[in-house]
């Protein structure tokens, strides 16, 4: 079982349909797929969070509900809070990306939930109380608050990128042998004359710096054909042209 499906998003005293849906649709992409609502606000428009939940809908429909943060945790090992405001406890708070690793493996073994407080009030003293470790994500002085949706995306990021789940894609295509390499560059030099971008008194210096900038990054056998491509459809063009007398 991978850590991410034993971590729980607690969203709490929520307002807006439109958050909670949100963050459900921001738990997928991270590959999260718990969440707990504690004490949603009456009236909340579910409609509304579905809608803005798409493809994320399951995790809506499978939402726990509490009465309250503490049974909310109850069978929890860890439990992170997410604040922005100073003061106290709240100092020692760390960004999402330092407590990932650590949130990570307690989830090995145990339960792990997020707090995220309400719209207007964010958490309060008594659900902070509750909390193990305390998160603050990184933003401008000028407008330090959050979306309640934007902060589970950034720390579903977080996790996500550090349980390894993600392999980014790999080059199918092998490195140029270095035959190849030198075939497309005489293909090149020979264009190049033909079109008149260079002349036999310049062509080793131009080919230099040619050389140069295709060698900056990997040159793989596709490019190289791609490239071998261009000149041979560059030697055509210039031979179209009428001959000077």
């Amino acid at each position: 079982m991978s850590p991410l499906d034993n971590i729980r998003i607690v969203l709490v005293n929520s307002i807006y349909g439109g958050n909670v849906g949100s963050a459900c649709r921001a738990m997928m992409n991270m590959g999260l797929s718990q969440l707990v609502l504690v004490d949603p606000r009456p009236g909340m428009d579910m409609e509304e969070a579905a809608a803005m939940a798409c493809h994320a809908g399951d995790i809506l429909q499978n939402r726990k509900v509490f009465a309250t943060t503490a049974e909310a945790v109850a069978d929890c090992g860890l439990v992170a809070g997410t604040s922005n405001r100073g003061g106290l406890y709240r100092d020692h708070s760390k960004t999402p990306r330092e407590w990932a690793p650590r949130l990570l493996q307690a989830a090995l073994d145990t339960p792990v939930a997020l707090l995220f407080g309400s719209e207007d009030n964010g958490l309060s003293l008594d659900d902070l109380a509750l909390c193990t470790q305390f998160i603050r994500i990184p933003s401008s002085e000028n407008y330090k608050s959050l979306n309640i949706a934007m902060s589970v995306m950034v720390c579903a990021y977080e996790l996500f990128v550090a349980s390894g789940t993600f392999e980014p894609p790999q080059e199918r295509s092998l490195e140029c042998p270095s035959a190849m390499r030198e075939a497309m560059f005489a293909k090149w030099r020979k264009a190049l004359l033909d079109i008149g971008f260079m002349t036999n008194d310049t062509a080793d210096h131009m080919m230099l710096g040619i050389r140069r900038i295709l060698s900056r990054g990997t040159l793989t056998e596709k490019d190289v054909q791609i490239l071998l491509g261009m000149a041979s459809q560059t030697q055509w063009a210039a031979n179209q042209l009428p001959k000077k007398p």
